[in-house]
């Protein structure tokens, strides 16, 4: 499996299939004590305990967790469909840290029902990564670096946020995969980087977190700017998109692909994924212009 299909995977089949669960309290098997051994059940999990500065005390990851380099020589306790129980009980975790959008619920009951200790922690929006540091940094007793960690990612966005802020708006379709075809709405993390860059997410009045959406609904919105999550930034997520050489963004030029590992990830690397949109939205206000210039008359 490429790792643009499972970035696909973990955007789309995980985060659709739990979009109204909420966070749950945590389970009576669950100590006052400082937790000690920490498995995390999604990829961006893992990171945030490291940054949170308890990565000596996570003992198994889910698969695709590459980030930072120490989680790759974890043992791996399976995926969002499926946890190897076997592997999981001889790491003997005291804490099991799941994703809210990710995580099945009937998994964390199960989990729960075993006897684990489950946190389950909700990165929807950029505020919920500073706030899943703090929780996990209560967690493992690291309080003070992970609210250090929290601050600097809140500072961060706040400053794209200020350097943004009078730019001339921009509309843009961000694609998390093409068959079939899924986007964001507006409380997405993904949708705020968009409009903290001046952007507008053509599809941000959905209900849906992540909703399908037909070709033809984002022909008929017509947006300046395609945006998507890649692997391997060749430019063929917008491949299906060459048919309409009419639509704003293929007219402009303006088809950009941020690196999937920064875009897909609820973690303080959204700052830096914050910044290659910024920088595509730049450029695309620029090609606009141009376009403007060219066609008024003389």
């Amino acid at each position: 499996m490429s790792l643009l299909r499972a970035a696909a995977l973990l955007l789309v089949g995980t985060l659709c299939g739990a979009c109204d669960q909420g966070a749950e309290p945590r389970s009576d098997s669950c100590s006052s004590a400082v937790a000690t051994r920490i498995v995390t059940l999604a990829p961006h999990l893992a990171e945030l305990v490291h940054v949170a500065g308890a990565g000596d005390q996570l003992v198994g990851v889910s698969a695709f967790s590459n980030y930072p380099e120490p989680v790759t020589r974890l043992p791996l306790v399976g995926d969002a469909f499926m946890i190897d129980q076997e592997r999981l009980a001889l790491l003997e975790p005291d804490l099991l840290l799941a994703w809210e959008s990710g995580t099945p619920a009937h998994a964390v009951d199960e989990l729960r029902a075993r006897g684990y200790c489950v946190e389950v922690i909700p990165t929807r929006g950029l505020a919920d990564v500073g706030r899943a540091l703090e929780r996990i940094g209560a967690l493992t007793g690291h309080e003070s670096v992970a609210q250090a960690a929290a601050r600097h990612f809140s500072d961060g966005l706040a400053a794209l946020r200020a350097r943004h802020v009078d730019d001339e708006p921009v509309s843009v379709f961000y694609q998390i995969s093409v068959q079939p075809l899924y986007t964001v709405n507006a409380n997405h993390y993904v949708s705020e980087l968009i409009e903290l860059c001046g952007g507008q997410n053509i599809f941000g009045d959905l209900d849906e977190l992540a909703p399908l959406v037909g070709e033809e609904s984002v022909l008929a919105r017509n947006p300046e700017v395609l945006l998507a999550g890649s692997a391997e930034m060749d430019g063929a997520s917008f491949e299906v998109w060459s048919r309409w050489p009419g639509l704003a963004a293929n007219a402009l030029g303006n088809q950009f692909e941020i690196p999937a590992d920064l875009l897909a990830r609820a973690t303080p690397r959204l700052l830096a994924a914050g910044d290659a949109i910024c920088a595509a939205l730049a450029t695309a206000r620029e090609r606009r212009a141009s376009a403007r210039a060219s066609e008024a008359p003389r």
